[in-house]
């Protein structure tokens, strides 16, 4: 059983790496970074999955979701400070800018009901928009059922 304390020294490097780069490390540069072998570093990797503190690919040890950071392109992607990153969802394109602590941001994303392409901006920390409301399918209790659907 792996240590709880590594598990979530491991995830702040994650999210580190997300914040620097704009994409998720690795399991390879998740092992280099810690003295790990590659089996140690994708075990740590599903431990993170299992507790709900990330998302795999299924089948794989490759991060597709450190929430509110997406690892894989969306239609959700957020420019702030001079990077651009992909959300998960509408509500997660904010988190990313909470995240880094931006008080600057640009929002694009397209309406699913409509495909009508969207833009948001945050200046000084607040969010620019003509009423524009977001709608959850999914309760969030149910969230977790099926992650990518969500």
């Amino acid at each position: 059983m792996l240590d709880d304390t590594f598990i979530w020294t491991v995830r702040t490097y994650i999210y580190a790496h997300f914040a620097a780069s704009a994409r998720a490390p690795h399991v390879d540069e998740i092992a280099q970074h810690f003295g790990l072998t590659i089996q140690q570093a994708g075990d740590t990797l599903s431990a993170l999955h299992d507790k709900h503190a990330l998302f795999l690919e299924p089948g794989t040890a490759n991060i597709r979701i450190a929430n509110p950071f997406s690892a894989i392109p969306t239609s959700f992607e957020v420019d702030v400070l001079g990077k651009t990153y992909w959300a998960n969802c509408a509500w997660d394109s904010f988190g990313i800018v909470a995240a880094l602590q931006a008080s600057e941001a640009s929002i694009r994303s397209v309406c699913t009901y409509s495909g009508v392409p969207l833009q948001f901006t945050v200046e000084r920390g607040q969010v620019a928009s003509a009423g524009e409301v977001i709608h959850f399918l999914v309760p969030f209790q149910h969230w977790y059922d099926d992650l990518i659907f969500t």
